[in-house]
């Protein structure tokens, strides 16, 4: 389901940037959708949202990894944005969760907190990425976290995948934090989007789980077991 999750998140960043500068529009406000990176197709699906959207004001991409992080580092298109005359910059996070490494990149970024995961810090060293140099203001949104636009895209994904959901189990599998706490925070919200999901879609049983592809093997090893498990209680359910 990472396929149909990127598509969720990219559309429900765009809703956010529709509602998040309404309430800031006696300002000139600039909108900077900051996303993982990937490869130039899942870029481009980025891309082609952000156009899309609209928010009253100047728009602008940044990947924090892959090929395209040292073509669109944050500093410099902040710097766009302000010398476009921006007084205020909101910052939408194109992520699944709020509680990841990541998104701690992105609150640094912002000036929104001084202490950052050595090795996160030194995946922006690699990209060239800083703070910028601004006196202007950067607010950071929320990630998807429990959205509802999540639950609606994956939603309409799993149906086009299978005709007679009341018949079949459908499990939701994302790549998930490294720690403890973080995996319990990311939980808490897709539980609810997969609750969501089964409202609006009538499979017979929804479950969410994560791999946690970056965690220490043994923390990888249990959680791939409890993915197994998973599906096998659902084929007999």
């Amino acid at each position: 389901m990472r396929t149909s999750q990127y598509r969720a998140a990219v559309i429900a960043a765009a809703a956010s940037l529709v509602v998040a500068p309404v309430a800031l529009a006696a300002q000139s406000i600039g909108t900077v959708v900051v996303a993982h990176g990937g490869d130039s197709v899942w870029n481009s699906l980025v891309r082609e949202i952000v156009v899309k959207a609209r928010t009253g004001g100047p728009t602008e991409v940044s990947f924090l990894m892959g090929p395209e992080a040292s073509r669109t580092r944050f500093q410099d298109v902040v710097a766009r944005l302000e010398s476009g005359g921006a007084s205020r910059v909101v910052v939408v996070p194109l992520l699944v969760s709020s509680h990841s490494g990541h998104y701690e990149q992105i609150r640094w970024l912002a000036g929104l907190t001084d202490s950052l995961d050595p090795v996160m810090h030194e995946h922006l060293h690699h990209g060239g990425i800083e703070r910028p140099r601004t006196k202007i203001p950067i607010e950071v949104m929320p990630a998807l976290d429990g959205s509802a636009e999540l639950a609606a895209v994956l939603a309409d994904r799993a149906l086009a995948l299978e005709s007679d959901p009341r018949s079949h189990g459908l499990v939701l599998v994302g790549h998930g934090p490294n720690s403890a706490e973080e995996y319990a925070a990311w939980m808490q919200h897709l539980r609810v989007v997969a609750d969501s999901v089964g409202r609006r879609t009538g499979f017979r049983d929804v479950r969410v789980e994560m791999v946690r592809e970056d965690a220490p093997a043994p923390v990888r090893a249990e959680a791939v077991r409890r993915l197994r498990d998973l599906v096998d209680l659902q084929a007999r359910l």
